[in-house]
C-alpha cells in the first residue's frame, strides 16, 4: 500500500480534472455542438488532452529535478509553499484571468488553452505530494542518475492524462449525445471552490510533514 497510493492519488487527480468542465469537456461539447459533429467532439480531446499533459509534465519534470539534488523535506516545504500561495491566487484572481479561445480553434490553440487552463488551476502542482516520495525512493540525492528518475515522471504524467482522458471523453460524449448543456443552467458542483481548498489543505499537510 505504501508504494501503491502515490500512483492512486495520481490517477483520481486525473479523473477530477476530467470531471471538471474548465478542464476541458465542456469545451469540447460546445466545439462539437457548434459544428455539429460527433468527431469534432472527439479529435478536440487529443489537443485538450496533450495541453493538459504538458502542463503535467512541467512539474513532474521539476519534482524530479529536485530530488536529485536537494533533500525530500526540502522539495516538500517547497512544494507545500507553492500549493498555499497557488491556492490564494485561485481565490482571489483566478475569476478575472480566465483563458479564452474562440469556436474556431485550431489544434495548435486548443494545446495551448488546455496547457494555460491547467497551469492556471495549478493541476501539476497537486501531483507534487504524490511524485515526491516516489522520485525520492529512485534517485535519491546518493544515486542521481538512477534510471527510475526519468521513468517515474514519465509513468506518472501518462497515468494521471489517461485518467483524465477517459472521464473527459465519456463525459463529453454523454452530453454531446444524450444530455445537452441545459443541466448545467440548472445546477453544478462549484469545482473551483473544491479545488481551491484541496490546493490549500494538501499545502498546509506538505508544510506540517
Amino acid at each position: 500500500m505504501t508504494a501503491l497510493w502515490p500512483w492512486l492519488v495520481i490517477g483520481g487527480l486525473g479523473m477530477y480534472h476530467g470531471l471538471n468542465p474548465a478542464m476541458g469537456w465542456l469545451f469540447a461539447v460546445a466545439l462539437g455542438l457548434h459544428r455539429r459533429s460527433r468527431a469534432v467532439v472527439l479529435l478536440s480531446l487529443i489537443p485538450i488532452a496533450l495541453g493538459h499533459a504538458l502542463a503535467i509534465a512541467l512539474v513532474a519534470a521539476a519534482v524530479a529535478a529536485a530530488d536529485m539534488v536537494v533533500e525530500a523535506t526540502w522539495v516538500r516545504a517547497a512544494a507545500g509553499i507553492a500549493l498555499i500561495g497557488w491556492a490564494a491566487y485561485h481565490l482571489l484572481y483566478s475569476s478575472r484571468h480566465r483563458v479564452r479561445v474562440g469556436m474556431q480553434a485550431g489544434f495548435a490553440g486548443l494545446v495551448l488553452w488546455s496547457f494555460l487552463m491547467a497551469g492556471a488551476h495549478g493541476a501539476g502542482l497537486m501531483l507534487a505530494p504524490a511524485l515526491i516520495p516516489l522520485c525520492a525512493a529512485v534517485a535519491p540525492i546518493a544515486s542521481p542518475t538512477a534510471s527510475g528518475a526519468l521513468l517515474i515522471p514519465l509513468a506518472a504524467v501518462g497515468l494521471h492524462t489517461a485518467a483524465m482522458l477517459a472521464v473527459t471523453g465519456a463525459i463529453a460524449i454523454t452530453v454531446y449525445e444524450w444530455i445537452g448543456l441545459d443541466f448545467l443552467r440548472r445546477g453544478w458542483i462549484n469545482l473551483d471552490r473544491l479545488w481551491t481548498g484541496a490546493l490549500f489543505s494538501t499545502g498546509l499537510v506538505l508544510l506540517a510533514l
